[in-house]
């Protein structure tokens, strides 16, 4: 047996031996069988994201968060440039107090239109008791005539009086239902004049509501994942600045076989062992199955497991334990969710749930 012969197998001896202690050593840190009572799927952590976009097309004034800080409700995140708006405001504000002062002159002529019915109808009482003066005239010159002791000429003028002061009452008349009509136009444009101080105030607080939406605020607690966009440019309508992670509302969502998503219960117990940090289980509820199949994710590598349908199943942590160890999610780490299908199975000791302190 030559020397290179035996350097070679020296080496396969020590190379085989080493496969053979990592294949041991994988196979005694993997979870026993858990029996029926219990089933298994790999999946992700994933949370509910949120984009925080402009509502109004406009130039980004500032940015006041940097990704992974921290952020409360109705926090400030960014700011938009709002000279424009405020310019509109202005105006609106201009046209508002245009409209109320529209509305003080409406009112006033209502008052005049007022006036000159009443001044219409003072002259209509004139004229009727000229119209009676006339009209007692004549009856007297008509008897006088009869009996001879007054001329014809007299009584031809008395009948003419009375025939012009009749018609001096009617124009007297007309010119109180022209004055009514009047008033009735001038009330018309007060109720023009209040609809107008109405839309203006309207457009002033739409203008203003604009400019308190161009002060962008985070619409729950969460984590800053992304700067979208930076200080000066210029967005779109809808236009994303941010992209936040909602640490409230944090899942596993993982795969089961059609034999036996059947028997899931939503709310069942799971236990989730991330690959990141394998020393701790972390409880969590079910909290949504798939009513339809689909084909076998990525995610499955077996080629039995391939050849089945898969049910997308999400397991969800307890907000609360969340709350407690914020600063320690993170989305996107893959890892096992272990899923309790019988309620009387006891965890093993290896899935008993351990967390962080």
């Amino acid at each position: 047996m030559t020397p290179a012969f035996t350097k070679k197998a020296v080496v396969t001896v020590i190379l085989i031996a080493i496969a053979a202690s990592a294949v041991l050593t994988w196979n005694a840190l993997q979870p026993s069988k858990l029996g029926a009572g219990f089933v298994s799927g790999n999946g992700r952590i994933e949370a509910t994201e949120i984009d925080v976009a402009t509502k109004l097309a406009g130039r980004v004034e500032a940015i006041l968060v940097n990704e992974g800080d921290f952020v409360q409700a109705g926090q400030a995140l960014a700011q938009m440039r709002v000279a424009t708006l405020d310019a509109q405001r202005d105006e609106a504000l201009a046209k508002s107090r245009q409209a109320v002062t529209a509305v003080a002159s409406a009112e006033a002529q209502v008052a005049v239109r007022q006036s000159d019915t009443t001044a219409a109808q003072a002259v209509v009482g004139q004229r009727e008791s000229e119209l009676d003066a006339a009209q007692r005239r004549y009856a007297r010159s008509e008897t006088l005539s009869e009996k001879g002791m007054t001329t014809r000429q007299i009584l031809d003028d008395d009948r003419a009086s009375v025939h012009g002061a009749a018609a001096t009452l009617a124009g007297a008349e007309a010119q109180v239902t022209a004055s009514q009509a009047a008033v009735t136009a001038a009330r018309a444009e007060v109720v023009g004049a209040h609809s107008g101080v109405e839309a203006s105030e309207a457009t002033v607080a739409r203008v203003e509501a604009d400019i308190e939406d161009s002060q962008l605020k985070s619409p729950r607690a969460g984590r800053v994942q992304y700067r979208i966009a930076q200080p000066g440019e210029v967005l779109a309508a809808g236009g994303k600045i941010l992209n936040l992670v909602d640490l409230s509302d944090v899942y596993m969502t993982f795969f089961l076989p059609e034999t036996v998503v059947g028997r899931v219960v939503l709310g069942s117990e799971v236990h989730l062992v991330l690959d990141a940090a394998p020393q701790y289980v972390i409880p969590a509820r079910v909290s949504y199955v798939a009513s339809t199949a689909q084909f076998t994710p990525k995610t499955v590598e077996t080629a039995s497991e391939r050849q089945k349908l898969m049910f997308r199943v999400k397991a969800r942590i307890d907000p609360a334990l969340l709350q407690q160890h914020r600063k320690l999610v993170k989305t996107g780490l893959p890892g096992m969710a272990w899923l309790k299908l019988d309620t009387g199975a006891v965890w093993p000791a290896h899935l008993v749930i351990k967390v962080p302190d």
